[in-house]
């Protein structure tokens, strides 16, 4: 995974290509039996950067003058003050792929990439409520998390640390479900796509796929590879980074 990817002003675009980029890999190996649909969901939540504008609880008005020869008084000018931000709802769309037995349109695989508002705060809520109704059905989770930022989605048994998580549950071996943890320095793996008990599943190769995406859209132009990622690595993988930047000749 290359960290620069993961800033937040860039991730909902590579969030976007990689989706697209998904669809169109799987596609040509499920048809005819299945079609894979890029969907959307749009709900809302309170931002984190936005100004609350909206009618204030106490207005202070300008008297109207009506002496043109009335005295002004003037106030003695208060402290200086501290800017803030207070939260506004704002509308949050996320695009997933589903994909669907092509003569019933029923679902058999979600497949989901995390966004930052997927892992945090009241978007992670809904986005766990949206999980649960998938564990719940009989339809199979793919859950792909390339976010080093917030905390992972919740699994039941042995934990293991890591940078990012690929979690694929069949509904048919639930509550069991195969989850792959890697760190930053390591390849994303591939894993096969679950469908219908007697069809041959894809095997999704991300990292392939992700490396498409970077050269496609030029991220080498526009990245700034001596500033430092977001959010930020600790000393010793942004030690890492640096040499492998280093050795790429990008630093």
């Amino acid at each position: 995974m290359n960290p620069y990817l993961e800033h937040p002003d860039r991730w909902s675009t590579v969030h976007n290509r990689l989706i697209v980029a998904i669809a169109d890999a799987l596609a040509p190996q499920l048809l005819p039996k299945y079609q894979v649909d890029i969907e959307k969901r749009v709900y809302n939540v309170v931002g984190f950067n936005s100004l609350l504008v909206g009618r204030p609880d106490v207005s202070v008005q300008r008297p109207r003058q009506t002496d043109s020869t009335a005295q002004v008084v003037v106030a003695d000018i208060p402290n200086q003050p501290i800017q803030v931000s207070v939260p506004v709802t704002e509308e949050v769309r996320e695009a997933y792929l589903e994909i669907k037995e092509a003569a019933t349109q029923i679902v058999v695989t979600a497949i989901e990439i995390l966004s930052p508002t997927n892992k945090r705060g009241e978007g992670r809520q809904k986005y766990e409520q949206k999980r649960q109704q998938v564990l719940n059905s009989a339809t199979h989770l793919v859950e792909i998390d390339l976010l080093r930022d917030g905390s992972p989605l919740p699994t039941i048994g042995q934990q293991e640390q890591s940078d990012y998580r690929l979690l694929v549950s069949r509904s048919d071996t639930r509550p069991l479900a195969d989850l792959y943890p890697f760190n930053l320095p390591e390849p994303i793996p591939s894993f096969p796509v679950p469908l219908q008990a007697e069809d041959q599943e894809p095997v999704l190769k991300l990292q392939a796929l992700l490396t498409d995406i970077y050269d496609r859209a030029g991220y080498d132009y526009f990245i700034d590879y001596h500033a430092d990622p977001l959010p930020p690595l600790s000393a010793e993988m942004k030690d890492w980074v640096n040499q492998v930047l280093v050795d790429q000749h990008r630093r």
